[in-house]
C-alpha cells in the first residue's frame, strides 16, 4: 500500500513540476536571427525551367526558445519564388518556432517567365526577399537570380515540356518509326545563331538531305536524355572560330546541360550525345566543347567515304559518363582535339573503320574505376546470341599525339584475327602511357619495337600537363614532349588549339607548351 501511494506520489509531483517548467515557453523574437548568407543566389536559370533548390539555414544564437511570428517572402503570392520552410511549402508561414542554439533550414525554388518582363538583351535579374518579422524586429534576406531568355525545341511542338513525340527515321530509304523521343527540326530551326541559348528537350534530328548550320559563338543546351541526331543523308556543320579569352570561349560553340548553376558544371552524364546517324554526310566540327554527356560524340557507320564522315578540330571534349568519342565501323578525322575525364574510353574506334588522328591529347584521369584505357581499338561486335561480326580496321593512325592517363595501360588493341580481315594502325611519335612490364597485354599488337605499328615514340615520360583533373592539358616547360614533333604532321596542323604556330618546333599533342606561372 505504502509502495503504490509512493508511485502516485511521484507521477503527480513530476506531472506539477514540469508544468511549471519554462524550458518549452517560446520568448518573442527579438531581431537577432543570424543567417547562413545574407544574400541566396540561384544562379542563373533559363525561362520556364525550374531551379535547383537551394538552402538558408536561419540561427537562434541566444538562451531562449524562440517564437518568429512570420516568415514571408516580401512580394508575397506573386513572387515567383517558393519556399519549404520546416517541411511547409508555401510563399508565408506564422509562428514559426526555433529552439536555443538551434537552428532551422529554408528551401528556396523558382521558375519564372522573362516574357513577363522587359528583358531587351535576353536576360532579366530577378529579386525577391525573405522577411523575418514585422516593425523593429523585421530582418531580411535578399533572393536573386539571374533569368535568361533561349530558344526552345520541345518534342511535341506546343511549347509545353511534356514529351510525347517519338522520331521516324529514314533507314537504308524506308521510313522507320523509332521509339527516340524527340522530334525533326524544321526549316526555320536548321540555322543556330549566337543570339540566344538553345535549349533541347528530347533528341533533335536533322532530316535527310538537310543541314544544321551552328554558328560561331552559340550555345547549345541538353535537357536530361537529350542530344543531336544527325540523320541518314543529313549534316552537321559547327563552324566556331578561336577565341581570345579562354575562360568566356567567346566565339566556340559549346555543347553542355541546360543545369546553368555552378555545383552542375563539371557534372559528367547530364545528357545523351551527338549522334552522327549512319548514312549521315560530310559532318565538320571546329573549334566546338562538348561536356558533361553521356558520349560526347557517337559516330556510326560510312568507313570508305571518301574523305572522312566526320572531321573535328581544334575541339574539346570532357566528363563523357562513357566515351568521349565512340566510332562504330566509321570514318573520323581529328586534329586540334582533346579529350579527358571519361567513364569508359576517351576514344573508341570500334567494330573496324578508319581513323587518323594528329597533334592530338588523349587522355583520361576519370576520378574513378573505369574498364578502358584511354584509347580503344577492335574490330568486332557481338550480336544477341554472343556471336562476332568482324570487320576491317582499315586504319588508325595516331600521329604526333599524346596519350595519357591515371592508369596503365591507356592503349588497348582487341583484334578478332581472322585470315581475310586487316588490323591496321600506327603510332607515330606519340608519347603513350603503356608500360608492358605492368601489364598482362602481350602478342604482335603490343611489340613497340615493330616500326610497322610504332614509331619514333615516347613511352611512360611525364607530359606535365597543367591540372589534368581539372581538363587544363596544356602542357608545361617540364613535358616530354617539348619538340619531339616529327615536321611532317606538323605542316599538316600548323597551329595548335590556342592558334600558336607550331611549325618550327613542334611539341606533341593539341598544345604548345607553356611556362606555368609561379603560385603563391
Amino acid at each position: 500500500m505504502k509502495r503504490s501511494l509512493y508511485f502516485l506520489f511521484t507521477i503527480v509531483f513530476l506531472i506539477l513540476w514540469s508544468s511549471c517548467r519554462k524550458d518549452f515557453d517560446f520568448s518573442p523574437n527579438t531581431g537577432t536571427l543570424q543567417f547562413s548568407k545574407d544574400t541566396v543566389y540561384l544562379d542563373t536559370v533559363f525561362t520556364n525551367i525550374g531551379s535547383s533548390t537551394y538552402n538558408l539555414k536561419v540561427y537562434n544564437r541566444s538562451n531562449n526558445d524562440i517564437l518568429i511570428p512570420s516568415i514571408r517572402l516580401a512580394l508575397g503570392n506573386t513572387s515567383n519564388y517558393r519556399l519549404n520552410v520546416d517541411g511547409m511549402a508555401g510563399k508565408s508561414f506564422e509562428n514559426i518556432q526555433i529552439l536555443a542554439k538551434d537552428s532551422l533550414f529554408i528551401f528556396v525554388e523558382t521558375t519564372i517567365d522573362i516574357n513577363n518582363f522587359s528583358n531587351p538583351d535576353g536576360k532579366f535579374l530577378y529579386t525577391d526577399q525573405i522577411e523575418f518579422d514585422t516593425g523593429a524586429n523585421l530582418q531580411k534576406v535578399e533572393l536573386v537570380t539571374l533569368v535568361q531568355d533561349a530558344v526552345f525545341i520541345y518534342p511535341d511542338r506546343d511549347n509545353t515540356t511534356k514529351v510525347i513525340e517519338t522520331l521516324s527515321l529514314d533507314i537504308n530509304g524506308d521510313k522507320v518509326e523509332t521509339d527516340i523521343q524527340g522530334r525533326e527540326l524544321l526549316p526555320s530551326e536548321l540555322t543556330f545563331t549566337n543570339e540566344k541559348p538553345y535549349v533541347i528537350y528530347g533528341f533533335a534530328a536533322v532530316p535527310n538531305g538537310e543541314t544544321l548550320t551552328i554558328n560561331a559563338g552559340a550555345r547549345v543546351h541538353f535537357h536530361e536524355n537529350s542530344g543531336l541526331l544527325i540523320s541518314e543523308g543529313s549534316t552537321l556543320k559547327v563552324n566556331g572560330t578561336a577565341s581570345s579569352d579562354q575562360k568566356l570561349l567567346e566565339n566556340e560553340v559549346i555543347f553542355e546541360s541546360d543545369r546553368l548553376e555552378p555545383d552542375f558544371s563539371e557534372v559528367s552524364g547530364q545528357w545523351g550525345t551527338i549522334w552522327l546517324f549512319d548514312g549521315s554526310i560530310n559532318n565538320t566540327i571546329n573549334y566546338a566543347t562538348i561536356k558533361n554527356a553521356s558520349i560526347g560524340i557517337l559516330c556510326d557507320g560510312n568507313p570508305n567515304v571518301i574523305g572522312q564522315k566526320l572531321k573535328i578540330t581544334n575541339s574539346q571534349i570532357y566528363n563523357s559518363s562513357n566515351f568521349g568519342i565512340l566510332g562504330r565501323n566509321t570514318s573520323i578525322t581529328g586534329e586540334n582535339v582533346v579529350i579527358n575525364n571519361s567513364g569508359q574510353s576517351s576514344f573508341a574506334g570500334t567494330f573496324g573503320g578508319k581513323y587518323n588522328f594528329t597533334h592530338c591529347t588523349i587522355a583520361n584521369y576519370w576520378s574513378g574505376s573505369r574498364p578502358l584505357p584511354s584509347v580503344l581499338l577492335n574490330n568486332f561486335i557481338t550480336d544477341e546470341e554472343d556471336n562476332a561480326i568482324v570487320t576491317n580496321l582499315t586504319q588508325a593512325n595516331f600521329n604526333n599525339c599524346i596519350i595519357y592517363g591515371n592508369d596503365n595501360p591507356e592503349i588497348l588493341l582487341d583484334e578478332i584475327e581472322d585470315d581475310a580481315i586487316v588490323f591496321n594502325f600506327k603510332f607515330t611519335n606519340c608519347l603513350i602511357r603503356f608500360d608492358n612490364r605492368n601489364t598482362t597485354l602481350t602478342g604482335p599488337n603490343y611489340d613497340l619495337n615493330d616500326t610497322n605499328h610504332y614509331e619514333g615514340n615516347i613511352f611512360n615520360k611525364d607530359p606535365n600537363f597543367k591540372d589534368a583533373n581539372k581538363n587544363m592539358l596544356i602542357i608545361g616547360d617540364d613535358s616530354a614532349a617539348i619538340n619531339k614533333g616529327l615536321s611532317t604532321f606538323a605542316t599538316q596542323v600548323p597551329f595548335d588549339i590556342l592558334n600558336v604556330d607550331r611549325t618550327a618546333s613542334p611539341d606533341l599533342g593539341a598544345y604548345q607548351h607553356i611556362i606555368f606561372p609561379v603560385e603563391d
